[in-house]
């Protein structure tokens, strides 16, 4: 059977640059540590996703429209639609004494941060610092093997799901009674918050209502 948009699915993957070949990303931790990838504070495995929500790369997400469970592709995406075109704006000369009074010394090829942007260091001269501030992969076409491994009916797992996504966060905890979601979490969110969370819940979910409680501290 075809999916759908706001089907919920637990999928596996590998991206990898066209050009170079290069994995960049991997929900398969063997993969990641044979390309020096590993990250122990990244968990491995199968991730769940609700499709057209955002929750995967543009491009990814709307071509799951149509694809099937239990079968295995391969997505090119072009740069628009993966990390973005190159922007000529991001590439920035900075002066380079900015750098030696943050008692950074610049060099080629160097990660910084610079007024809470992450750029690399392409040149350095003449007292002028040049720092591409665009993504790593933009401009670069990549392609994705993604194998669907199921699709997830249980309709507490998509509250969970959706909240998990949207508070970039895995501990939520969620129960279901007479079509009304209870949603424990860790920390109290401002009502505001709350009101977007249950607007973009119900509006995938059909569920009556949301409500929102702070976890009991663990004794």
């Amino acid at each position: 059977m075809a999916l759908n948009k706001n089907d919920f699915i637990e999928v596996e993957y590998t991206g990898k640059t066209k050009e170079e070949g290069f994995i960049f990303d991997t929900t398969d931790e063997k993969t990641a540590k044979s390309e020096g990838l590993g990250n122990e504070n990244i968990k491995y495995g199968p991730v769940k996703i609700c499709i057209g929500q955002g929750q995967i790369i543009k491009g990814i997400d709307k071509q799951l429209e149509g694809k099937e469970v239990g079968k295995e592709y391969t997505f090119e995406v072009e740069p628009e639609d993966a990390f973005g075109k190159k922007n000529a704006q991001l590439v920035q000369l900075i002066s380079t004494a900015k750098f030696k009074k943050a008692n950074i010394q610049p060099q080629p090829g160097l990660q910084v941060n610079i007024d809470d942007q992450i750029g690399i260091i392409k040149t350095v001269s003449g007292g002028r610092t040049l720092v591409d501030f665009n993504h790593p992969l933009s401009g670069k076409t990549v392609v994705y093997q993604l194998k669907i491994l199921s699709k997830i009916d249980d309709k507490i797992k998509h509250v969970e799901i959706l909240l998990d996504a949207m508070l970039q966060m895995e501990e939520t905890k969620a129960s279901i009674a007479d079509d009304v979601a209870t949603v424990e979490l860790p920390v109290e969110i401002p009502k505001e918050v709350q009101d977007v969370l249950k607007k973009k819940v119900i509006e995938i979910t059909k569920l009556k209502d949301v409500i929102f409680k702070k976890s009991e501290a663990k004794k």
